[in-house]
């Protein structure tokens, strides 16, 4: 599910910054490229699986987290707190230059 979670906030982001052109201050060209890299990287490690025997898509993992949603909805806490810092950075930096 953590690949679909993905694919959900990439879609959305990536809808958002080429439909609302007046929202480019917000960097979201910058989200969507690391939600588009976490997508990727999410799936080969789902493809890997798959080839090895397992299933494409789990809803349950072992780990800390039992719920593959809230892993999904976990692993994008930092993507958007990153972009949170580096969407800061590059304001203080114009503005002091």
């Amino acid at each position: 599910m953590w690949l679909v979670t993905t694919f959900v906030a990439l879609a959305i982001v990536s809808l958002i910054y080429w439909r609302a052109k007046n929202l480019r201050k917000y960097k979201l060209g910058l989200l969507a490229l690391m939600l588009a890299g976490t997508f990727i990287m999410v799936l080969v490690d789902h493809l890997i699986a798959f080839m090895e025997g397992g299933e494409f898509i789990v809803a349950e993992t072992d780990g800390l987290i039992p719920n593959a949603t809230l892993l999904g909805i976990a692993m994008l806490i930092p993507v958007f707190l990153l972009w949170i810092v580096l969407s800061g950075v590059r304001k203080e930096t114009a503005a002091a230059s």
